[in-house]
């Protein structure tokens, strides 16, 4: 028995110490220096100081906006939305009706067709493959202005301009949302549970809808937001292919109110209000969404 007992005490204190050594310890996250932390206060102070102004400059009168210091707030802002609700019998809202018209299902469409577009382009195979790609990538290069001329000068042909679809129409085709698509189709789809539902029988449009699209949902939701948030703050494509104010967005009737202001300052105020009224609901859809980034870092994580 003696002869026994230290070779188990040995074993045990050699497991222990594995023990020991096997254990994982938790590593140290890495710092941001000062300077780093400098430079994101920069950046965020850039980002939010015009915020912050219109938000304050919002609150002000006529007299006082130009007269006080400028980030000085007042209280004001309850009789300046209402006197912009009042404008031309609440021409206001419709603008912000007809904004969120051409961003919501402008947006939503681009992401059918991108989804579809770019889960073709990663998942299948087939003559010209390539060349659409290649295409696509001009594509994202060529900015959206140079087209606006071709496209109205196309939509007047088809008798469409001064319309919702004369904005709508452009609106549907993202060559960049196509682009971002086939990537994460192409990392989110594996090919072995494509293979294994077409063993089992799946048709691919089945496949696409019901395997596929959750797959990419994340990459879906940043087309759908980045499409949403260029639909929202364009100018250029609804002011040449619009004509009637009451189908103008935001952005074009605002630019209006403003002009106006060179003649009549006390619509400076209903511009500056305007504009904040309009960038609350950017706010609101990205807090909405942004749950769908955070589901799919945590699940990279995991896999991981």
């Amino acid at each position: 028995m003696s002869t026994t007992t230290p070779s188990r005490t040995s074993s045990r204190t050699r497991g222990s110490s594995a023990l020991q050594h096997s254990v994982v310890r938790p590593t140290r996250r890495p710092r941001i220096g000062w300077g780093g932390t400098i430079i994101l206060l920069i950046g965020a102070a850039y980002c939010l100081l015009p915020v912050a102004w219109v938000l304050v400059a919002s609150s002000k009168s006529a007299a006082e906006l130009f007269s006080t210091f400028t980030f000085a707030p007042s209280s004001h802002l309850v009789d300046n939305i209402s006197e912009l609700s009042a404008y031309r019998g609440g021409l206001f809202w419709r603008w912000m009706l007809n904004t969120g018209l051409y961003a919501g299902v402008g947006a939503l469409l681009s992401v059918v067709v991108s989804a579809m577009a770019g889960y073709g382009l990663a998942k299948y195979s087939f003559a010209g493959k390539k060349a659409v790609f290649n295409t696509l990538l001009a594509g994202v290069l060529v900015p959206a202005v140079v087209l606006a001329i071709p496209q109205y000068l196309l939509l007047a042909k088809l008798g469409m301009t001064n319309t919702y679809w004369s904005v709508l129409l452009p609106s549907i085709i993202s060559p960049y949302g196509i682009y971002l698509a086939r990537i994460y189709a192409a990392a989110s789809v594996p090919d072995d549970v494509i293979e294994a539902a077409r063993t089992d029988g799946a048709k691919d449009f089945r496949i696409f809808r019901t395997m596929a699209v959750p797959m990419m949902l994340p990459g879906l939701v940043t087309v759908f937001l980045f499409q949403f948030v260029g639909i929202w703050n364009n100018y250029m494509l609804p002011n040449i292919m619009l004509g009637d104010d009451k189908l103008f967005p935001l952005t074009v009737g605002l630019s209006g109110l403003l002009n106006q202001g060179a003649s009549q300052p006390a619509m400076y105020t209903s511009v500056i209000t305007g504009a904040l009224l309009s960038i609350l609901p950017l706010i609101a859809l990205f807090l909405t969404l942004q749950r769908y980034w955070q589901v799919d870092l945590a699940a990279g994580a995991v896999k991981s």
